[in-house]
């Protein structure tokens, strides 16, 4: 079965998350299909591409690396935003010797 789906996609540039919207003819099995009709049922998703994005989502949540979740992509900003410390010796500074 091929169906078309609009994806919204994301990258991130320089720490700032960007979305943007893919439309994509995609094959996918009848199996799959069915499940996609049932994810989009269940969660009240107007389309395929809706489910996609849910289950990709999804998988980033529980699997991906953690460069990809909003939390650690938050933090990174934070960390940017601090103020830098010079450190001429960092043994020194942090007890390491």
């Amino acid at each position: 079965m091929i169906v078309l789906v609009s994806l919204v996609g994301s990258f991130i540039n320089k720490l700032n998350l960007v979305k943007l919207m893919v439309n994509a003819l995609v094959q996918i099995e009848d199996n799959i299909n069915r499940v996609l009709d049932i994810i989009k049922a269940k969660h009240g998703l107007r389309n395929k591409g809706e489910a996609i994005n849910f289950v990709v989502n999804m998988y980033i949540e529980h699997e991906a690396e953690p460069e990809l979740l909003p939390e650690f992509i938050e933090k990174m900003k934070e960390i940017e935003r601090q103020r830098s410390v010079a450190v001429k010796d960092f043994s020194k500074r942090y007890g390491l010797k």
